[in-house]
């Protein structure tokens, strides 16, 4: 059975302090893709979700005119506060929400999410996708784990008791019936990758 998401925040905010230095070359490969795609322009409002300490939203904060982070874990937010004071900026919010309840209504030009979507089960990605395309935004970043082929059981990059990735393929089609275009596709490692929806017209 998978955890919780009480079960997962409390797991997150255990490893809240060292998660940054933790991370794999294939996750901060993610982040800068990411971060790429989104590619904010100074009156765009962003939302992060699954935000964890920020390493996204702090990133598209030095281009958007503001970012407003959601994650379930108060320790991994905490974190990121303090980053985003370390740091100066004052366009950046975080607040707990999910995919499926993200707490936040008002406008949003680009929504972001790094290494989060691979927790919930296929349904639930098709209902976060939802979710996230009647927000309204013109663009979703999404970096996460997902599988390019059959993964090696032998080889997993993630961890079967806590994570459930998807296919490329299931994900693209979960996009396309919740009204984007599937833009880009990067395969960092043949279970991680970068997809780049936008709106269709």
């Amino acid at each position: 059975m998978k955890k919780t998401h009480e079960e997962h925040a409390a797991r997150f905010d255990e490893k809240a302090s060292e998660y940054d230095d933790s991370k794999s070359e294939e996750y901060r490969a993610c982040v800068s893709l990411v971060v790429d795609y989104a590619d904010p322009g100074p009156e765009d409002v962003v939302l992060d979700l699954g935000c964890g300490t920020g390493a996204i939203g702090l990133r598209l904060a030095e281009r958007a005119a503001e970012v407003i982070g959601r994650d379930i874990s108060e320790g991994m937010m905490e974190e990121a506060r303090r980053k985003a004071e370390g740091a100066g900026y004052d366009n950046v919010t975080f607040g707990r929400g999910s995919f499926l309840e993200p707490n936040y209504d008002g406008e949003v030009d680009i929504v972001v999410s790094n290494f989060a979507m691979h927790h919930l089960s296929d349904e639930e990605k098709r209902e976060a996708i939802q979710v996230i395309a009647d927000l309204g935004p013109r663009r979703f970043v999404l970096g996460d784990v997902m599988f390019f082929d059959e993964p090696d059981p032998e080889e997993p990059f993630y961890s079967p008791e806590v994570d459930d990735p998807s296919t490329v393929g299931m994900l693209a089609d979960a996009l396309t019936d919740a009204g984007f275009s599937l833009t880009a596709v990067e395969m960092v490692h043949d279970q991680v990758g970068v997809l780049v929806a936008e709106r269709s017209a």
